[in-house]
């Protein structure tokens, strides 16, 4: 999509708003992911009150978002219009090697350094559940290539990813987006997913703390909604389901990976799954009540079930009347591990 044009008037006042030193600098920062006034004091090395100044006035010319989790306020370069196009054209003419810009992006490296090392600890205490999970079913190469073919190359202004957990869909999907937003409950698992993005590269999508049930984001504001691995742990998956449509914009997507219905109850006490499956029936049910219209299913069952019993499956569904009619995809028919 593309960006809207400036009057002069506007041009004008993102220019001022951007030409001061330590707001120059906060954005360039900002550009590089999200931030919050403490880390922002800590690279700059300026007081708490200078800082929020020079945020709030920022925020007032649209060129920042703010987003609270929990006692934490956490801010970000905003990811669309012509304002943000005017200033990310003034910050990539930033010389890098400026002494003050190399040495704000010398704090920034530890900082993220420091963020990545505390996610990395949570997480390894944490893996060994996770690869005994994964070992169930198909690898995630193959999900997530199948996810891909299922999605196609068509470009995505706003995605929003739920339960983002590591922010893998965030990492796997850069570059089809220009602005993501990756949500879940967990802090823990954000701060990993702040260091997965960090260490990746990804600048154009942030995570937030939220509640997938009651999200504080504008309704019809998103292209493409993302529920990966998420709505087994859930006690009201439908009810999710009903707010990713109530996010989706008319003709969006939304993109559920889950696993089809098995009876590996160890899953339920060992790994907190609440739902053993979803059957192809329940989730048409679920997409009808919510008003999407289901245009792809894609089952990727492994090739050895007494190893690895659990069959994945990909629900590709569209806000209002589907274009076309439903695909061969629909016959639910199980494909091979990595069939596409």
């Amino acid at each position: 999509m593309a960006d809207q044009g400036l009057r002069l008037d506007e041009a004008v006042e993102v220019l001022k708003a951007a030409g001061e030193p330590t707001r120059l600098r906060l954005l360039l920062l900002l550009s590089a992911g999200d931030l919050t006034v403490t880390d922002l004091t800590e690279i700059l090395g300026q007081s708490q009150p200078r800082i929020s100044r020079h945020l709030k006035l920022l925020g007032e010319a649209g060129l920042i978002d703010r987003y609270q989790e929990g006692a934490w306020a956490y801010f970000r370069l905003r990811g669309q219009g012509g304002n943000i196009a005017l200033v990310r054209a003034v910050l990539s003419a930033a010389d890098g090697s400026d002494p003050v810009l190399e040495r704000d992006h010398g704090r920034l490296k530890a900082l993220k350094q420091a963020r990545s090392e505390r996610a990395q600890d949570y997480f390894a205490r944490n893996a060994a559940e996770w690869d005994a999970l994964r070992r169930l079913h198909v690898g995630e190469q193959e999900v997530e290539e199948a996810l891909l073919a299922a999605l196609g190359s068509a470009p995505v202004s706003r995605l929003l990813d739920l339960g983002t957990g590591t922010g893998r869909m965030l990492q796997l999907l850069d570059g089809l987006y220009d602005e993501a937003t990756g949500v879940d409950a967990s802090r823990d698992m954000l701060a990993v997913a702040r260091a997965n993005l960090d260490r990746a590269g990804v600048s154009r999508a942030g995570v937030r703390l939220g509640d997938i049930f009651n999200l504080p984001l504008e309704a019809a504001s998103f292209d493409l909604v993302t529920i990966h691995q998420v709505l087994h742990f859930l006690q009201e998956p439908e009810a999710a389901v009903q707010e990713a449509s109530r996010l989706l914009a008319t003709g969006g997507r939304l993109a559920i990976v889950d696993l089809a219905p098995h009876a590996v109850e160890d899953l339920r006490d060992e790994h907190a799954h609440l739902r053993l499956g979803f059957s192809h029936a329940q989730m048409q049910a679920w997409l009808d009540q919510a008003g999407l219209s289901l245009t792809r299913v894609v089952d990727l069952t492994p090739s050895t079930a007494a190893d690895r019993p659990l069959t994945v499956t990909i629900w590709i569904a569209i806000k209002g009347e589907a274009v076309a009619a439903p695909s061969a995809d629909l016959s639910a028919r199980p494909l091979a591990a990595g069939a596409r």
